[in-house]
């Protein structure tokens, strides 16, 4: 079923229209040749079994419902990562991951009351889930794009990076969905005619999620990644049996509940088909930034357009 959209769920819909499914495809060519061993099993369960050290902490969605947190700042620091990760071409998980550390941090840590502080943060978190997982990584510079409000040092974001990996005691090798989608994948269809799709599918699925609504953050990743499953199958008529009773059976410490309700929200975004004209942003290698960023108090210059004689 697709309901109507309004609000942070339509911009995630723009978002993913936005998304290239050719890279999505590309990233993930070999999945229809996975085989898991018979022990796969046991492995899945023990992510599943640490899963929450890896997230933010219980309270965090509670404080941005209470507005102790602004979720709408929050959104518009996913929304900027996301536009980044499509027109890099980055892997979805690249993008999940930037939004794990920034979710981790402020789960813990508090910053400044600036809008500079928070992209600040998306940046940095940005440049090390890249470092993580992507084989050509842009600049510092370079990946200060996408209508980002402000540009800061190189030096900058490095002495953010070590803050940020301070936070997370160095755990950048996260527990995510994408840590299970394969095999959840593989549960669905053994034989593989459609296994490609669905990991692909439900990807795209994640990252929806990621930015249309705080409830996402209540649900761990083993329940998202098995309802992201579960909606790519609803798509496929061969594969329209599979629901949250099933998906529960798949592996030890899945429950039924836990995927239904996170299910019950997916089906609330409608993602959109087609792909929509990705704007191509000024690439910022050859500006020259001279501004210089305390982390507790003074903000950086806003982003000045591009003189006619350059440098």
């Amino acid at each position: 079923m697709r309901l109507g959209l309004s609000g942070d769920m339509a911009s995630a819909c723009e978002l993913l229209c936005a998304e290239d499914a050719d890279s999505l495809e590309d990233s993930l060519e070999d999945v229809a040749d996975a085989e898991f061993p018979d022990d796969s099993g046991e492995s899945i369960a023990g992510f599943i079994e640490g899963e929450s050290e890896y997230s933010p902490g219980c309270d965090y969605p509670d404080r941005f419902r209470s507005r102790l947190l602004d979720p709408f700042a929050r959104a518009e620091s996913i929304a900027w990562i996301l536009k980044v990760h499509s027109y890099y071409r980055f892997c979805p998980l690249t993008a999940y991951l930037a939004v794990n550390y920034m979710d981790r941090f402020l789960s813990s840590h508090c910053l400044p009351a600036n809008e500079w502080a928070l992209q600040l943060l998306a940046v940095t978190c940005l440049s090390l889930a890249a470092k993580m997982e992507e084989t050509l990584v842009p600049s510092l510079l370079d990946l200060q794009v996408e209508e980002a409000k402000y540009i800061f040092r190189p030096r900058t974001i490095l002495r953010m990076e070590l803050l940020v990996l301070t936070a997370l005691n160095w755990r950048l090798r996260s527990v995510t969905p994408f840590t299970f989608i394969d095999f959840f994948a593989y549960k669905v269809d053994p034989y593989g005619k459609y296994m490609k799709y669905l990991v692909s599918r439900a990807a795209q699925i994640i990252l929806a999620t990621i930015h249309a609504d705080i409830d996402f953050l209540d649900h761990c990743p083993s329940s998202m990644a098995a309802a992201a499953i579960i909606c790519a199958a609803d798509e496929t008529p061969a594969l329209k049996f599979i629901d949250p009773a099933i998906a529960s059976t798949w592996c030890i410490g899945l429950t039924e509940e836990g995927i239904r309700s996170c299910y019950q929200l997916m089906q609330q975004i409608a993602i959109c088909s087609s792909s929509i004209q990705r704007r191509h942003p000024v690439v910022l290698s050859q500006i020259r930034v001279t501004t210089t960023v305390n982390l507790g108090s003074s903000p950086p210059s806003k982003r000045r357009k591009l003189s006619n004689g350059g440098g």
